[in-house]
């Protein structure tokens, strides 16, 4: 009995960790809104690996990143920096807009 009252909680303690060393690696992207578009347009993934984009709005008002292929919605304040996490992705191209400026906030995601 004493040895699984030390081996519980140390495989416990070594899951904790893993589980944090995994999101830690998690690859992060920038991307930044700036006069109604996102720079870069295009942004290139490893398919099959999660990532985190990280999004600065420069601008002075607020923007939708939106993607109905990714079900992402989410405003981006005038002169704040999100991060918007993003699940592991098929190969493909997933495109995105800024909803409050769609014709000119236009980009996309490719997974190779």
């Amino acid at each position: 009995m004493c040895r699984f009252g030390f081996v519980l909680p140390l495989m416990f303690a070594c899951l904790a960790l893993a589980a944090v060393t995994a999101a830690a690696a998690e690859v992060e992207i920038p991307v930044t809104i700036e006069k109604n578009r996102f720079q870069p347009s295009e942004i290139k993934v490893k398919a099959g690996e999660p990532f985190v984009l990280v999004v600065t709005n420069k601008d002075a008002t607020p923007e939708e990143f939106e993607s109905k292929e990714l079900r992402i919605e989410k405003v981006i304040p005038a002169g704040k920096t999100m991060k918007i996490r993003v699940r592991a992705l098929k190969p493909g191209t997933y495109p995105f807009v800024g909803e409050y400026h769609d014709t000119t906030a236009k980009g996309r995601i490719v997974a190779e």
